[in-house]
């Protein structure tokens, strides 16, 4: 964790008498603060897999609510992040009729990044939430944490096409690995990404591929980064990708 990070939160700490309805102090993260977030978020995620008392769940909303409750509370007794909150299904900043799974926001201070100053009704990072494999069903596309053949509800093409996170330059996709290995995930994804990149007139490349960063046995944790061009004046896109192993 950046050391500017936690100074800032700290700092906070002596805004007290801060009460809902009043002006919220300002608090300014280095421009790392992203990067470290999602860091707290992937430290985060074997703890909530193997806590005691959660219940076991296979559906991706199950999971999400809880993955969000047990962030909340671990930020609560953080000292660098005490500042943030998490919630789930929030309305897309620009694609007003689409929900984000999982987004935190500012929490009883305005957070200044960059120069640019985010409230408590400000999403900071855009985080979708994907099970592998894809549930079977009529209407669904075993290629959905990439793209589906008919329709918008793809992972990474929610965030590559602008359809989610298109007010962001950084987001986060969160993968609940229920069968097989993250080496034949990671295979697969790609495998997907190529055979898309192949069809005539595709928006889609090799750079859209996924690069392994880190493979954690004992925490049964994978993180792989990608970088998406998007269409419409939008810049590129950098995707954290957290892939927890949960059987």
């Amino acid at each position: 964790m950046g050391a500017g990070l936690l100074i800032g939160l700290h700092d906070a700490g002596r805004f007290s008498n801060y009460r809902a309805g009043r002006l919220a102090p300002e608090v300014h993260l280095p421009g790392t603060a992203p990067n470290e977030l999602l860091e707290f978020i992937a430290d985060e995620l074997p703890h909530w897999r193997d806590h005691p008392e959660r219940k076991p769940e296979t559906s991706e909303t199950a999971l999400t609510n809880q993955l969000c409750d047990h962030l909340n509370s671990a930020a609560r007794t953080s000292d660098a992040w005490s500042r943030i909150q998490f919630r789930t299904e929030v309305p897309d900043e620009v694609q007003h009729g689409r929900a984000i799974d999982l987004a935190p926001k500012p929490c009883g201070a305005v957070l200044v990044i960059e120069g640019r100053r985010h409230t408590q009704f400000d999403t900071l990072l855009p985080i979708e939430c994907k099970r592998l494999p894809t549930p079977k069903g009529r209407q669904r596309d075993e290629r959905e944490y990439v793209a589906t053949a008919t329709g918008s509800t793809g992972g990474i093409q929610r965030f590559k096409f602008g359809h989610h996170g298109a007010a962001h330059r950084n987001a986060a996709m969160i993968a609940y690995v229920q069968e097989h290995t993250f080496c034949h995930w990671l295979t697969q994804v790609n495998g997907w990404i190529r055979d898309l990149s192949s069809q005539t007139d595709s928006a889609w490349g090799s750079t859209d591929s996924l690069r392994l960063e880190k493979d954690n046995p004992t925490a049964r944790l994978c993180t792989s980064r990608s970088c998406h061009e998007r269409s419409g004046g939008l810049e590129k896109i950098a995707l954290q990708h957290l892939w927890i192993m949960m059987n």
